[in-house]
């Protein structure tokens, strides 16, 4: 080989790099390719911030270390342009962004696009303008630290469960019935039969567990329930696990390790996040076990002493609103509930008639089951709800009876009772609910990427 031939050659470009690998690469040259965030303009210099999807850093162009022409083109980018952008990189506790302590020290620019003028800009939106441009919403520095903290609840759902010996079994999406007896179902066209999206699969995990002993399923589920307040969805998912050979104490023992272990995964992984969205992580530090668990007649007499005494629902100019024993909780009642503990609280064995028809009844009181919720603080209501499942065949068709369902479409389900019935639990855990917990987010419609409300399909 000539020696001359390698200095003939081109230089090899700066290497492509996200945004949160620049830690590892301070003082070298490097290229981001994102979109503008927003920028600021003074005199010699240009500050862009870029955002690359993995987080948002500043870029700073002096008018000094590029080409006229380069300065102009920072001048005049706009909102959402995307780009090229090379340089340095600097270690900078001043600098913004997301992992912060880094930016870059330009040397080139290179427009890919420059867009129209984004109709998102940095000022207070209405909430119903930002829904309807979901699409654009979801670039902003909120909506993408929410849905990196969900990415990370889905991550630790799976771990969890799939290294304690929960094994994921799929369930139908399309069902023949309720599970839960319930009106609030979307009805549709089965080939010339009625049929309906599923609110839950956990009639089918029953089947399954007698086969594989620990399952869940873990999907979108669909309610139809004509309600508008921030905690529904009529499109959501929610992970159900069941558990053969389990009471309702073993049941609440898997609960809060399995809580425990979602929030402390995020706290572990999503501090960046959590700090941006400016989120009192205090409560979730003290979310492992165990948790304080509560009968509902005590859960009934606290929030009736509150009621009588005239308290103000915690985070609310409303009193606590008086229960009659039998009725079940609304979200007052919850969040006044929740505030008395530090952590999350099971409340057990509520009435039968509140519940639905496969939940086993307490041998000794049976007008209350072997049911549990467990209520999170800071007024975010049920995580999980769960319950200890009928195994008698007989108790199970006397509840399908007494809540009028149509007998034919639960007898593959009476047959479980038939072949080896056991003792068996499962909950079901709302993705959106705990991430909107976790994230301290006020409304479920900005903890799922294009959320699905009463009245709004689009986009």
């Amino acid at each position: 080989m000539n020696e001359n031939s390698s200095s003939n050659e081109a230089a090899a470009p700066p290497p492509v790099i996200t945004i949160r690998q620049m830690s590892a690469h301070v003082g070298e040259e490097v290229t981001l390719e994102g979109w503008l965030y927003g920028k600021t303009g003074k005199g010699r210099l240009q500050f862009l911030q870029v955002r690359d999807g993995a987080g948002i850093c500043q870029a700073v162009v002096f008018k000094g270390n590029v080409s006229a022409e380069t300065f102009e083109l920072a001048r005049q980018l706009t909102q959402e342009s995307s780009l090229r952008v090379t340089g340095v990189v600097k270690a900078d506790t001043r600098a913004p962004g997301i992992p912060g302590g880094y930016e870059l020290d330009a040397s080139g620019l290179e427009l890919v696009q420059l867009a129209a003028e984004y109709p998102i800009q940095p000022k207070e939106h209405g909430v119903e303008f930002l829904v309807k441009n979901r699409h654009l919403w979801i670039r902003s520095s909120r909506q993408w630290a929410v849905l990196r903290v969900r990415a990370t609840v889905v991550r630790a759902i799976r771990d969890w469960l799939d290294s304690n010996g929960f094994l994921n079994v799929d369930t139908p999406i399309l069902t023949p019935n309720a599970a839960e007896g319930t009106t609030t179902l979307f009805e549709i066209d089965f080939h010339g039969e009625p049929a309906y999206l599923a609110q839950t699969g956990q009639l089918y995990n029953e089947a399954n567990i007698l086969a594989f002993g620990k399952v869940y399923c873990f999907g979108p589920t669909f309610r139809a329930e004509k309600s508008k307040t921030r905690r529904h969805l009529q499109e959501f998912w929610m992970v159900e696990p069941e558990i053969a050979f389990c009471d309702l104490g073993g049941l609440m023992e898997i609960e809060e390790q399995f809580v425990s272990h979602i929030v402390q995964r995020c706290l572990e992984q999503n501090g960046e996040e959590l700090a941006l969205l400016e989120r009192d992580t205090s409560y979730l530090e003290r979310v492992t076990p165990s948790f304080p668990r509560i009968h509902y007649d005590e859960a009934v007499a606290i929030v009736n002493r509150a009621a009588a005494a005239g308290e103000l629902v915690p985070g609310y100019d409303d009193k606590v609103p008086h229960i009659e024993w039998g009725a079940d909780f609304g979200s007052p009642h919850e969040t006044y509930i929740a505030a008395q503990f530090d952590k999350p609280v099971f409340v057990h064995h509520y009435p039968t008639q509140v519940k639905a028809f496969y939940m086993e009844p307490d041998p000794e009181r049976p007008e209350v089951c072997r049911s549990v919720d467990l209520l999170a603080p800071e007024g975010y209501g049920e995580i999980t709800g769960g319950s200890e499942r009928m195994a008698d065949v007989d108790k199970l068709v006397a509840g399908i009876e007494a809540h009028d369902l149509p007998m034919d479409a639960y007898d593959w389900y009476i047959d479980l009772r038939k072949y080896g019935s056991v003792v068996h639990s499962g909950f079901g855990l709302g993705l959106e609910r705990t991430v909107a917990w976790i994230c301290g987010t006020a409304h479920l419609r900005e903890v799922i990427a294009f959320p699905r409300t009463l009245g709004s399909m689009r986009p």
